[in-house]
């Protein structure tokens, strides 16, 4: 009888540690579960707000926006009208204006070559008060794509920051929408040369450039490029139409003395 009892009591054990070690297994799946959801859960919250924030930070009041229609090359020298005061793009010189802070005011032709490379041209009035003008100076580090000069034309604010195809105004340099559109915008992709350089090219003022233009009477874009700039800084097809441009200049110069001669 007794062995009986004894037999009962250890099938009913081992029943119990089944039924104990079935209850673990399934608490262990209920907490993996839940850890993976917890997991995807985080992770998507984590980038829901990361994209909170950048959609956040692209949300600049006061941007407009503007559509560039032609932006060729014309000749060095030849005057460009813009619809817009400063302008957001359109058609300009084949050099283009170094990156930098200018404390004259630079060619425009020039600095909307710049924008096309995705660079930001920041203007402002002469007449800014002198803290202003050092703390737009300020934005600027070596190798940024900012163009920072005076601007003598008509602009609706004392300040205003162009990209390719946008602009905006300030009141003062340290307005927090200027602030965002030079992050949002400076070597800006969305440009018809992505890429290509802010230097290497024209590193003189206005003024100067136009006493080299009267000078030489009319100086060629190769005269205005820096010694570092080559055809890839600025694209293939770039380099190509510029190269093109000299040839033949240089066949046509030729040309005239042979036919003196044969006179």
């Amino acid at each position: 009888m007794a062995k009986k009892k004894t037999a009962e009591e250890r099938r009913r054990r081992a029943a119990e540690l089944r039924a104990e070690r079935l209850k673990q297994e399934r608490r262990r799946k209920i907490l993996t579960v839940t850890g993976f959801t917890t997991a995807a859960v985080l992770v998507v919250g984590l980038l829901a707000f990361a994209v909170f924030m950048e959609v956040r930070s692209r949300v600049i009041p006061g941007v407009a926006e503007y559509e560039v229609g032609s932006y060729v090359h014309v000749g060095t020298g030849e005057t460009v009208a813009y619809e817009q005061s400063p302008p957001v793009g359109g058609d300009h010189w084949s050099s283009w204006q170094n990156c930098a802070v200018y404390t004259e005011p630079v060619t425009t032709e020039l600095a909307v070559h710049a924008l096309e490379h995705g660079a930001v041209w920041i203007t402002y009035d002469p007449e800014l008060a002198q803290e202003e003008v050092d703390e737009l100076a300020g934005m600027y580090n070596p190798g940024d794509y900012l163009v920072i000069s005076p601007y003598e034309g008509e602009m609706d604010a004392p300040i205003v920051a162009s990209s390719w195809g946008r602009q905006i105004t300030a009141e003062t340099a340290g307005d927090e929408a200027l602030q965002k559109f030079v992050r949002a915008y400076e070597r800006g992709r969305d440009v018809p040369e992505p890429g290509a350089s802010c230097s290497g090219a024209v590193s003189e003022n206005a003024a100067e450039v136009e006493a080299m233009l009267v000078e030489t009477g009319g100086v060629g874009a190769e005269e205005m490029e820096g010694p570092g700039d080559t055809p890839a800084e600025d694209g293939p097809a770039e380099g190509a139409e510029d190269g093109g441009s000299q040839e033949s200049g240089g066949e046509d110069s030729e040309e005239e003395p042979a036919e003196e001669s044969t006179e």
